[in-house]
């Protein structure tokens, strides 16, 4: 397991990261995974014994049982807290009131100190914001997350699923009035989805923000399981797919030109889409979940794959963005 220094920190970060959205079982995440303690336990031993010392969840997945069993998981197997990089979110709905969601100063405030009983810790690694919030002032939320990390309940805040308009307006203010910055964004990227590299791998590198990625299989399309119908190996059919959006086209080319060199190294489809992640250099932590330890060791041997410049072409070429204004223009106007 190699370790990258996440943003524009010291903090040393595994390149793999554990998620957590199939801890619990409870609400919208059930169709995700429902694994209890024994499981958890298990797929948090697992990780840590191969190098992984970054966890991620969030307050919202399955109605905070993911933290609280990621939390007892930790005391269970008796691992040294300090040890470990524990990034939760805040932002959804955690209960039924007006008030109990979004990035206000009073549903973070209430939010933090939930996260931190649930995880059976007294302070956070990484509190992110799990979305932009349009009706809260930007200037309220970090404002109160700067409070936080003052108070030492927070160490660093970190961003998902922002535009970069909205995490460069944050950066900007946080800069020009000496409040905690932004030093991550966690974002979906994936050799059939990297819309992210027109404007937000730039200005990540521009500001040296560290990149976290969820879903790098494509909601499990660049598993290899599946054909060009949508059909898998064992007969099934890919559901969680249907509302991810994608070309599906391109993702199956890509995944024909994956096949052979995963064949040649003697490695899985998955191993190779996670590993080309790996090998850009935008990319901090590649987040990584699973539902039994069999995907877990999977996953984990894509740290041992390397492609050749030959290899890393094709994908490329395969997977490469369709050309859009004003990239085209730019282009030209640096030639």
């Amino acid at each position: 397991m190699k370790y990258k220094v996440l943003g524009n920190t010291g903090l040393k970060v595994s390149e793999l990261c554990l998620g957590t959205m199939t801890f619990g079982g409870k609400g919208f995440f059930k169709a995700m995974g429902s694994l209890g303690q024994d499981a958890v336990d298990q797929l948090v031993k697992k990780s840590v014994d191969a190098g992984i010392n970054f966890i991620d969840t969030a307050n919202v997945y399955s109605e905070g049982m993911s933290e609280e069993l990621t939390g007892q998981a930790i005391r269970n197997l008796g691992l040294n807290r300090d040890d470990l990089i524990i990034s939760t979110k805040v932002r959804g709905a955690m209960g039924q009131g007006p008030n109990n969601q979004g990035l206000t100063r009073k549903h973070i405030l209430q939010q933090v100190e939930a996260s931190l009983k649930r995880l059976q810790t007294d302070y956070i690694d990484l509190y992110q914001i799990h979305s932009f919030d349009p009706i809260t002032p930007l200037e309220e939320t970090v404002n109160v997350l700067d409070d936080l990390v003052r108070s030492g309940k927070v160490r660093y805040i970190g961003a998902s699923n922002l535009s970069a308009w909205q995490l460069m307006k944050a950066v900007g203010y946080s800069s020009y009035n000496d409040k905690a910055r932004f030093i991550s964004m966690q974002s979906y990227y994936s050799l059939a989805g990297r819309d992210i590299e027109r404007e937000l791998i730039p200005l990540l590198n521009d500001q040296k923000i560290g990149l976290m990625v969820w879903s790098p299989l494509a909601a499990g399309l660049l598993s290899g399981k599946y054909n060009r119908n949508g059909e898998s190996e064992t007969g099934g059919r890919l559901t969680n797919f249907a509302s991810f959006p994608v070309d599906r086209d391109r993702a199956f080319s890509i995944i024909e030109a994956l096949q052979p060199m995963a064949e040649s190294k003697g490695a899985s489809v998955a191993q190779l889409s996670l590993s080309w992640l790996l090998h850009q250099s935008a990319v901090t932590s590649v987040i990584i979940g699973a539902n039994k330890i069999e995907q877990l060791e999977d996953n984990l041997k894509s740290v041992e794959i390397s492609f050749s410049s030959e290899e890393l072409q094709i994908l490329d070429e395969v997977s490469k963005l369709p050309v859009e204004y004003p990239g085209w223009m730019l282009g030209r106007s640096n030639r």
